[in-house]
């Protein structure tokens, strides 16, 4: 995945704004990457260009090599909200995309209580989900749903899985567990991933690169590499190099704030 150059303004002539000022951030396969930064900078503009869901103003956006939108590249995507539809189960929920993505489209009537069942039966398992398939979203806790909205965005071995603040409106046991979880589904399939969080303990415990924007219109201020060994622990996150890094991360923001309301 990479943004060349790439400008987003909204609107037109005075009134418009101008949501990102020349970007270019490169992912290389099984890429982990967190875009913290103040509210507004641009985060999700990023994951709507990736997703082509938003043109860009000017630049280029590439994914597997191609203008973004020139060939069919599987992507799953999970939001801070698990928008699972309320009349299904949580196992169709979660076979949703092979009903939709090819190739496995054109084998969903063969394999959709069969091996399309045994798969998601299988994603849930491993989120600890098992024996819930037959649920629906409303009687499940709002974790439990997130966790059925991960294993749906993973579903079709994604090459890009695109999230944005997923752990957000979760308390903070819930959102530690969830990190586990899918560090682990990260480790076992390695898509290449774009993380949007304001998070920065969790940027840190699930990325490999963390890039860090400035204030509206969004600029790419640090690409700071995260080295600690995986798999990570919450006790990774309380070892001095952590919490060097997460201090460091919240200066810089908090500098972006304060240059941007000096302007």
């Amino acid at each position: 995945m990479e943004l060349e150059k790439v400008t987003v303004s909204y609107g037109k002539g005075e009134t418009a704004t101008q949501a990102l000022a020349e970007v270019s951030l490169r992912a290389g396969e099984g890429d982990f990457i967190a875009l913290v930064g103040p509210s507004g900078c641009g985060k999700s503009t990023i994951l709507k260009l990736v997703g082509d869901l938003l043109k860009a103003t000017s630049g280029n956006v590439f994914v597997a090599g191609r203008e973004v939108g020139a060939q069919d590249v599987r992507i799953g995507m999970a939001f801070q909200n698990p928008t699972l539809l309320p009349w299904l189960t949580i196992r169709d929920n979660v076979m949703l995309p092979l009903k939709i993505v090819q190739p496995f489209r054109a084998d969903w009537r063969q394999k959709r209580k069969t091996e399309y069942r045994d798969r998601a039966e299988a994603l849930l398992a491993k989120v600890g989900l098992k024996d819930f398939g037959s649920k629906f979203p409303w009687q499940l806790s709002g974790g439990m749903q997130q966790r059925a909205s991960l294993c749906r965005a993973l579903i079709h071995d994604p090459n890009l899985l695109l999230l944005d603040e997923p752990f957000g409106a979760l308390d903070q046991f819930t959102r530690e567990e969830l990190w586990g979880i899918l560090q682990t589904l990260w480790i076992d399939t390695k898509p290449t991933v774009l993380l949007v969080t304001h998070d920065l303990r969790e940027s840190a415990f699930l990325a490999n690169r963390i890039v860090v924007m400035s204030a509206r219109p969004g600029r790419i201020l640090v690409d700071e590499p995260v080295a600690f060994a995986r798999p990570r622990t919450i006790d990774t996150t309380y070892e001095p190099g952590f919490t060097n890094l997460t201090h460091k991360l919240r200066t810089l923001i908090v500098e972006a704030r304060g240059a941007a309301g000096a302007t």
